[in-house]
This record gives C-alpha cells, sequence and structure tokens, in this order.
C-alpha cells in the first residue's frame, strides 16, 4: 500500500519517490506526468494551503473607499498590523493531463462546487441585440434623415465603428459601415446583383477598393450582415483572389468548395474546404449534416489522392468526385503500400494536418480575437518528413507534427509501465470517479459513443470547454480509417460543435491529432480536439506555462454536454 501511494505521488509530480519498497514500476516513472496510472485508473492532487506571510510593510495609508448607509467603508484590513495567518485558504485541484506534454488543469473547489448543483449554468449567454440606429432614431426623432445618419456613422471613432460592426444585430447599421469599408460599383452587374469596385493595383493587378481593412473583415464577418452584401464583398469566387478551386461537393442544399492556397504558411500548401457562395454557413446553428460530410470527404479525398500520387499508384479521375466505395479501395491500396517498406520510403510525407478554427470576432482596440474568416471552413495539409537544413547543405532536419508528440508519449509510457496508454486510458475514461469524490452525483465523463469513437470530456481540460473525439478502433490516422469509422468521426464531430454551440460556444478551435504514416510504434489512437474560448479566458502567463485554470468539475461539464446531445443527433439525422 505504502509503495502504491508512492508511486502515485510520483505519478503526478513527477518527482522521485521515497519508497522503502524499492517498487520497480516507481523507479522507472520519474520523469513521466500524467493522471493515467497503469492500473487502469486517474490519479489526481489536491492542494489544502496553509501558510503564514512576515509583514514587511513599512506604512499604513488608511482612507475610505466608498460610503454604505452614509457610513465610511475602511480600508483597515488591506493594512494589518502584525504578520498575516492563513489558516486555511481555497482548495484546487490538481490533474496533469493524460497527455504529458499538454501540461496541468488546477480546479478551484469553490468554483466547481457551485456548478454541481445545476450544470445547466455552465453556459455562455447569447449575445444581447445591438442597434445604433434604432438608438439615433429613437434620440432625434424628425432630425433622423438620412445625411444625418449617414454622416453620424462616417464619424464615429473607427474604435466604436469596429465595435458596432462586431457587435451590432441590426442591418442598418452593417450597411452603413459596410459602405463606409468599401467602395461598390456605382452600376449594377448585369444579372443586377452587387459588386465590389476595383482598382488597378501597384502592380497592375486587379485589387479591390477597400478603404478600412480591419472594418471590412469585421462587417463582412457578421451573419447579420444582408446577404447580398457578403456576396459581394467576401463570398462570390474570385473576390477575395484567385485561389483555384480543385473540389466540389453537392448534396441538396449543402454546396462546399475546395480552394488550393498555392502559397500557404504550411509549407508545400494547403486546401481549405468553405461552405460555397450559395450555402451561406455563418454558425454552427445553420451548419447541416451534409455540409459536414462534404467538408470531410474533400479532406479524405486529396488527403488520399496525394498520398497515391506519392506512392506512384495510378487514379484515373478529373472533374468528379470519388464514391464512396471508390475512396475505400483507394484508401485500402494507400495501406498496403505503406506496409511495404520500400514503397514507404519513397514517401516524402510524414502525416497529415487538419484543422477547423470556427468563429470571428476583433476588439475595438483592433486585437483579433480569433482566426477564422467568414464561412463555416476546415483546412488540411500534409506533412513533409523532413526539410532542408538552411545553413548546412545537405543537411536534412525532422519537421513537425503535433501527433509526433503524441507518438513519443506513449512509446515513453509503454516502456516505463510496460502498457497500452490508450487501452489504459480507456480503462481509466470507464470506471472514473468524480473528481470532487461524490458518489450521489454522475461521474460519467462520455457524451456520445459508437464501436468506432467516443466523444467524451478530458478528466483535465486545457480549455475550460474542452471535448476530445477518440478513435476506440485501433486506427492512427485517415489512411487506416475505413467507411464505417470516417462516418463515425463525421458525425462525432458535428455533434461537438452542436452541443458546445447550443451551450454559447462562439468561437471554437479544432484539431487533430494522427499517428505518422510510418511510425514504430502503433498504440496511436486518432483524436480530435475542440477548445472553445470563453469571454473570460484570455490566454495569460497561466496558460502559456501550459497550467489550465479551470472553474468546474469535469463529469459536470460532461453532464451539461449530454443535456443537448439528443437535439444534437436529430439535427444530424434530419
Amino acid at each position: 500500500m505504502r509503495a502504491q501511494k508512492a508511486f502515485s505521488n510520483l505519478l503526478y509530480f513527477g518527482q522521485a519517490a521515497f519508497c522503502k519498497a524499492a517498487c520497480k514500476t516507481c523507479l522507472t516513472m520519474k520523469t513521466i506526468l500524467t493522471c493515467v496510472h497503469p492500473e487502469g485508473r486517474f490519479v489526481w492532487g489536491i492542494h489544502k494551503p496553509s501558510f503564514q506571510v512576515v509583514n514587511l510593510r513599512r506604512n499604513d495609508f488608511l482612507a475610505p473607499v466608498g460610503y454604505l448607509d452614509d457610513k465610511p467603508l475602511m480600508n483597515n484590513l488591506n493594512f494589518p498590523a502584525g504578520d498575516v495567518e492563513v489558516p486555511l485558504a481555497d482548495w484546487i485541484y490538481e490533474i496533469a493531463n493524460p497527455f504529458a506534454f499538454r501540461g496541468t488543469t488546477y480546479i478551484g473547489k469553490k468554483w466547481a462546487d457551485a456548478k454541481t448543483v445545476e450544470p445547466a449554468e455552465i453556459k455562455i449567454e447569447p449575445a444581447a441585440e445591438a442597434s445604433l440606429y434604432k438608438s439615433l432614431e429613437n434620440a432625434l426623432g424628425d432630425l433622423a434623415t438620412v445625411e444625418l445618419m449617414d454622416r453620424i456613422y462616417r464619424l464615429l471613432p473607427e474604435p466604436l465603428q469596429l465595435a458596432l460592426a462586431a457587435t451590432s444585430s441590426d442591418k442598418r447599421d452593417l450597411v452603413k459601415l459596410a459602405e463606409i469599408a468599401c467602395f461598390f460599383q456605382a452600376k449594377p452587374a448585369k444579372d443586377g446583383q452587387k459588386t465590389l469596385a476595383f482598382l488597378h493595383g501597384p502592380d497592375d493587378k486587379p485589387r479591390a477598393n477597400i478603404s478600412d481593412h480591419i472594418l471590412f473583415e469585421t462587417v463582412a464577418n457578421n451573419p447579420f450582415l444582408p446577404d447580398e452584401y457578403k456576396l459581394a464583398m467576401v463570398l462570390r469566387p474570385g473576390v477575395q483572389g484567385n485561389s483555384e478551386i480543385v473540389g466540389e461537393w453537392s448534396e441538396g442544399s449543402s454546396h462546399v468548395f475546395e480552394y488550393l492556397r498555392s502559397n500557404s504558411y504550411i509549407p508545400w500548401g494547403h486546401f481549405a474546404a468553405n461552405m460555397a457562395h450559395d450555402s451561406i454557413r455563418y454558425s454552427i446553428g445553420e451548419l447541416q449534416a451534409g455540409d459536414m460530410r462534404g467538408m470531410r470527404h474533400l479532406y479524405y479525398q486529396r488527403t488520399y489522392l496525394r498520398l497515391a500520387e506519392s506512392l506512384d499508384i495510378q487514379v484515373d479521375v478529373r472533374r468528379r468526385n470519388l464514391g464512396l466505395d471508390e475512396l475505400d479501395r483507394l484508401r485500402e491500396k494507400i495501406e498496403t503500400y505503406l506496409s511495404d517498406p520500400d514503397r514507404a520510403s519513397r514517401l516524402p510525407f510524414k502525416a497529415t494536418l487538419w484543422g477547423w478554427n470556427y468563429g470571428f470576432d476583433f476588439a475595438p482596440s483592433g486585437y483579433r480575437l480569433h482566426a477564422s474568416h467568414q464561412q463555416i471552413h476546415q483546412q488540411y495539409a500534409m506533412i513533409r518528413a523532413r526539410v532542408p537544413g538552411a545553413n548546412k547543405v545537405g543537411q536534412q532536419l525532422k519537421s513537425y507534427a503535433c501527433g509526433d508528440l503524441v507518438q513519443d508519449f506513449v512509446s515513453r509510457y509503454r516502456r516505463m509501465t510496460g502498457k497500452s496508454f490508450f487501452k489504459t486510458y480507456f480503462k481509466a475514461i470507464s470506471t472514473n470517479q468524480r473528481t470532487d469524490g461524490r458518489r450521489d452525483l454522475a461521474a460519467d465523463l462520455v457524451i456520445h459513443s459508437d464501436k468506432n469513437v467516443m466523444l467524451m470530456v478530458p478528466k483535465a481540460q486545457t480549455s475550460q470547454w474542452e471535448l476530445q473525439l477518440v478513435c476506440r478502433r485501433q486506427v492512427g490516422n485517415i489512411v487506416e480509417a475505413d467507411t464505417k469509422v470516417r462516418q463515425s468521426l463525421d458525425r462525432g464531430l458535428f455533434l461537438a460543435m452542436k452541443i458546445l454551440s447550443a451551450m454559447g460556444a462562439r468561437m471554437i478551435t479544432v484539431l487533430e491529432y494522427s499517428r505518422p504514416f510510418q511510425a514504430e510504434e502503433h498504440d496511436q489512437h486518432l483524436f480530435y480536439v475542440f477548445l472553445p474560448r470563453l469571454p473570460q479566458s484570455p490566454g495569460a502567463f497561466s496558460e502559456a506555462q501550459l497550467r489550465w485554470i479551470n472553474g468546474h468539475y469535469p463529469e459536470d461539464f460532461a453532464r451539461a454536454c449530454r443535456r443537448h446531445l439528443e437535439q444534437a443527433l436529430n439535427s444530424w439525422q434530419g
């Protein structure tokens, strides 16, 4: 028992344990930091601080801070005469992330206990309606002429224009701001649709006549902007540049384009599956099951085709999509080729990269609050295995993929414990006990599952509202994912976004952790991470250290999510 206790401390804090039993496991776990115990259970700690602080202050600055019932409220408590005794400060739970490289979560017990009574309180209130136009009408009455209103909007300081562009729910505000941000063609197009005015650029290439790019981008991302303005400013193909459309999906009212981003911040280019101009989706509430299937199909298809080309697998397809059966036959052939070391060695790519930035906002100060832009879209690319050295001819460096971090961790976990991490992790999830130790409340971390995937709340959340979608089967990347697994993944992604959106999330980052195509360690399951951005949780020094502060128990967040599961399932099926 003593050895087991020492091991738990060691596993959690990553420190050497002083164990008279000299437990072999303890000695080999010196440097690993995870809450997943090799026995298949979670371990975590709790801080119960009590301490004394020597008072070094020299002077007292006593003064009233305000008045209550005409009596002054003094600041005496801020200036104690002697040392400060803290007999019992707030308790804090400390939970190492299951994956050591993702840091540690800290849960304030007082905050989290308040959420156990009613998990429905874990939500973000919807944005209130806002209309400057209506306020001006009420204030000015008959004086509110078109000319005066136009002048007022143009005279607003830039931060106020930006705040209005981001928060207004009145299309009249947004039209005024759109016409300040850019110029529209005076003569209507032949089909009568609104279009942007263009200028000759410095290199004589046409460029949109935009007078305020930040205001333009912000108002174009507001869902209340009339569709004719969205189309003219950002949605009509070609209005934002010459990125080639090299794929397309159409199903019912779902229409998705695949854009090629040749000059990309991702080396060797990336692709974007973007809702088309005639399928306007500015919010998850508008997202349809066909939209998700389309975006994901384009991701699978493009990845398989690029791998096939690299492996000299001939695929005779042009100007159409691969059907599901064709797609899976190609996937199986790629999987076979990758099992041949000689053929696989010629593959220049090591892994996939897939991500989704949903939502947009600009602060009035000009700080961009999320990376997305108009329309729901997903991005994907292939990661090269090696990168040529820049300062030494012939040098080859290993390139980075976030899935490598998982690969390294699960390999280390197996070496140190002799156990498969993911099998152990799944066992810990299935036997989870509540963080606060209560037995009268639900302890389940799982929101939705089928035989292929599991949507769940991680024991140690990084974003306060983090969810994970994990493959239950031994599938490490999308090359190993057959049709059924891919369908489960698509549905799981859809459900997670619908649930988080129903709870009020408006900015969500989603990323994929996948196993490299060629990896010695096969104990790595494909999983996706959902990271909502919360209004009162800016990234700060704690997050920069991978110290994640949370105000609820993961079990209560799972309860809150399950309240919205049925509605999300109905949306997928309907």
